[in-house]
């Protein structure tokens, strides 16, 4: 964990511009590659969406813009950021769920696993988000659609930094299965490269 001194941080004014303003996240809706990431999935008998999950975790992790929050009048950059992600249960409602990200997918997957299980056994929101750690990611999904744009639901808070990613449901254009991703991030802590960086990353991670 490091604390950025903001004086005489590259980003100062970037950040000070957008942190005056009521809600300075933006975002970009795109969609990336998912063939080999599913084929992999089916052949190896496990969740697609454990996988890609997994693999935006890993790309989250490689950007230090992305792993940066906003703690009382400090930035921080911290080493690591760990998953929150939503999860749907069978009565049609849904539930946080947290848990600490680790670089081997099998131990990745376990937690995930275990998480869905907790969730899917419980009722309303479950963790609150008021107690889950601010070096997270907020993911969600939407498995019932494809979209091109999306719509989250905003606090209008100057200090809300982490960043938000939704999926839906994939789509096949020429044999190929393509993932719709939605990014957001406090744009006084990113820019539009660095959600690209991302992308980038996690095109990459999907392709292995």
């Amino acid at each position: 964990m490091k604390v950025i001194d903001i004086e005489n941080w590259k980003r100062k004014e970037h950040f000070e511009f957008f942190s005056k303003m009521a809600s300075p996240y933006f975002g970009l809706t795109t969609e990336v590659d998912c063939t080999l990431a599913y084929e992999k999935a089916k052949n190896n008998n496990y969740s697609f969406f454990a996988s890609y999950m997994y693999k935006s975790m890993v790309a989250i992790n490689t950007v230090d813009e992305l792993k940066m929050r906003i703690v009382d009048d400090e930035v921080i950059l911290f080493d690591e950021v760990h998953v929150g992600s939503t999860i749907g249960r069978d009565d049609g409602t849904f539930g946080f769920s947290f848990f600490h990200y680790s670089a081997d997918f099998d131990v990745f997957n376990e937690r995930l696993q275990n998480q869905i299980k907790t969730v899917q056994n419980s009722v309303g929101l479950g963790i609150s988000n008021d107690v889950l750690p601010i070096n997270h990611i907020r993911h969600t999904t939407i498995p019932w659609n494809s979209f091109s744009a999306l719509l989250h639901p905003t606090n209008f808070d100057p200090k809300e930094c982490i960043p938000k990613i939704a999926f839906g449901k994939f789509n096949v254009k020429d044999g190929k299965k393509y993932l719709p991703i939605s990014v957001e991030a406090h744009h006084g802590l990113a820019d539009g490269l660095h959600l690209s960086k991302y992308l980038e990353e996690f095109q990459k991670q999907l392709d292995r």
